[in-house]
């Protein structure tokens, strides 16, 4: 995908709807979006679960540095993080 792509234009490549998986979760229902990108009610097929998957319009460094740290917190406040990676969609 070139680099000089736009934001607008991932997320349309990137369209995902109800019933779609990404890896092992299914989406089942949008919560929520932004200029980040939307926020999907799913479920973890290999766990039986709810969870929450947040498909961003971009990939970047940040992400990844951002996950490591909040992947290292513990705290009944602070949301869980499963899962974090790319995908081609």
């Amino acid at each position: 995908m070139p680099v000089h792509q736009s934001a607008l234009d991932l997320l349309e490549i990137m369209a995902v709807s109800a019933g779609d998986r990404l890896g092992p979760y299914e989406l089942l229902t949008p919560i929520g979006s932004g200029g980040m990108g939307e926020v999907w009610k799913a479920r973890d097929t290999r766990l039986g679960r709810a969870v929450a998957i947040k498909i961003l319009n971009a990939h970047s460094e940040r992400l990844q540095m951002e996950a490591h740290a909040i992947a290292a917190l513990n705290h009944p406040h602070i949301c869980t993080l499963h899962d974090v990676g790319r995908t081609t969609w």
